[in-house]
This record gives structure tokens, C-alpha cells and sequence, in this order.
């Protein structure tokens, strides 16, 4: 295997570590992402259990909040499996997702957007 190809295969096996995210966390009454990112859940989701309604287009604007490969569920905190395979973290059975637009921790940019996207709290 030449030295650039196993370069990059080691430099894609690394971007797709940083997308998958440990469990989410409490902080300040709301829950974030391991790096303080608000979370939020997608009223659409609560239509079919167990599955994500954000698909397509919603996902240049939702992230999902995808979880490692041998991810655990923990209590309130759950895994289903998207269509394409990946894991992604629930909490009491809702799907999380980042919104794109936040940027720093704090950041609610995302909660009551078309009045279907909110906040995750415990």
C-alpha cells in the first residue's frame, strides 16, 4: 500500500471519529454534546419510534448526534439506527441532533425553530 494511500485512509479513519459523540451530558438544566454544544430533539421523530424523521434536506441543518461503534445504552439514554447504518444517541427514546448555526456552548440558536425543533432537557 503506497505511503498517500495509507495516509489517507488514517486521516478518514480520524474525521470519522470526531463525528460519532460520547453520551450526552447535563449541563445547565439542558442536554449538550461532550463538547458543550446544545442538544435538540425534532417533534417529527415522535411519529414513527425508533426512527429518524430528519433526513435529506434536514441534514445540512441537523446533525444527528451520532454515537461510536459499541456505544452503550444508559439509562435515559438510547441508541437507534439511522437508515444508513450509523448509530446516533436518543434521550427517552428521542432523537438528538446538533443545529448547524450554533457555534460556542450557550448557544440555543436551534430551540423552537418552526415550532418543531426544541431544546433537550432531562
Amino acid at each position: 500500500m503506497s505511503v498517500l494511500r495509507t495516509l489517507t485512509l488514517t486521516l478518514i479513519a480520524a474525521g470519522a471519529a470526531t463525528i460519532a459523540a460520547a453520551q450526552p451530558v447535563v449541563t445547565n438544566g439542558l442536554l449538550t454534546d461532550a463538547a458543550g454544544l446544545t442538544l435538540y430533539t425534532f417533534d417529527n421523530d415522535a411519529t414513527t419510534p425508533g426512527k429518524s424523521a430528519c433526513i435529506n434536506a434536514c441534514l445540512s441543518m441537523w446533525t444527528p448526534l451520532f454515537a461510536p461503534a459499541g456505544a452503550k445504552a444508559q439509562g435515559d439514554h438510547a441508541l437507534i439506527t439511522r437508515d444508513d447504518g450509523r448509530l446516533q444517541w436518543t434521550y427517552k427514546g428521542r432523537p438528538l441532533y446538533r443545529w448547524y448555526d450554533d457555534k460556542k456552548p450557550g448557544d440555543m440558536g436551534g430551540d423552537g425553530l418552526r415550532q418543531v425543533w426544541h431544546v433537550a432537557r432531562p
